[in-house]
């Protein structure tokens, strides 16, 4: 069983940055300093995964947006129909139930990334960075209290409850199945999910990633 243990990053002036072991969360990459992008390029990602629209990518663009490493995989579309609620809770289980391709794409780019570690990022670092997190780490047997644990490490301004990602998951459970799978009926394959443990495990086996066709 992996447990990874949260490590808080210190990335100016993102506010929600965390390394999981091989995996680091963070809020919008475009608030980084010149201190900021050195603690980035520091930590020699190997792939920028941008989950937020295109919209929000084009009026506050990466800075890494022309880097060959940066990915923009959106969750939303502004043709999605609107999630009438400001319960997280209800706006998360309406993207898992009705997107699973878009968070089956963001896994596969994170399992299909050169060796190094993968960076996951959107406005907030909370949601759809959550969301993908939470899959992620579901999907190689990370125990459910841990996941939410993560979750809740959200700074004062982005305030999460463990409650909410142990619920969430219990859907995912109740309705999908489990998140294996879920993501498995969205199109992720078994190389796919034995690549994640391997970027995430404490003792890496250092395999390469599966072949990009691998579908």
């Amino acid at each position: 069983m992996i447990v990874p243990m949260p490590t808080p990053l210190t990335w100016p002036n993102c506010h929600n940055t965390r390394d999981l072991g091989g995996l680091i969360r963070s809020d919008n990459l475009d608030q980084l300093t010149p201190k900021g992008h050195a603690a980035l390029a520091a930590a020699d990602i190997s792939r920028i995964i941008d989950l937020r629209d295109v919209w929000e990518t084009e009026a506050f663009p990466s800075p890494y947006r022309a880097d060959p490493r940066w990915l923009n995989i959106p969750l939303n579309d502004p043709a999605d129909p609107a999630i009438d609620s400001d319960d997280l809770l209800v706006q998360y289980r309406a993207l898992i139930d009705n997107y699973p391709h878009r968070f089956a794409t963001a896994l596969t780019a994170i399992a299909e990334a050169p060796p190094g570690p993968v960076l996951v990022a959107c406005h907030a670092g909370r949601d759809r960075t959550g969301l993908v997190t939470a899959l992620t780490l579901a999907a190689i047997d990370v125990p459910a209290e841990a996941i939410a644990a993560d979750y809740a490490t959200a700074p004062p301004q982005f305030p999460a409850e463990a409650a909410t990602m142990r619920a969430l998951l219990t859907h995912v459970d109740l309705n999908h199945g489990g998140v294996v799978a879920y993501l498995l009926a969205a199109g992720l394959t078994r190389n796919h999910l034995a690549a994640l443990k391997n970027r995430l495990s404490a003792v890496p086996t250092h395999q390469p990633p599966p072949a990009a066709d691998a579908h």
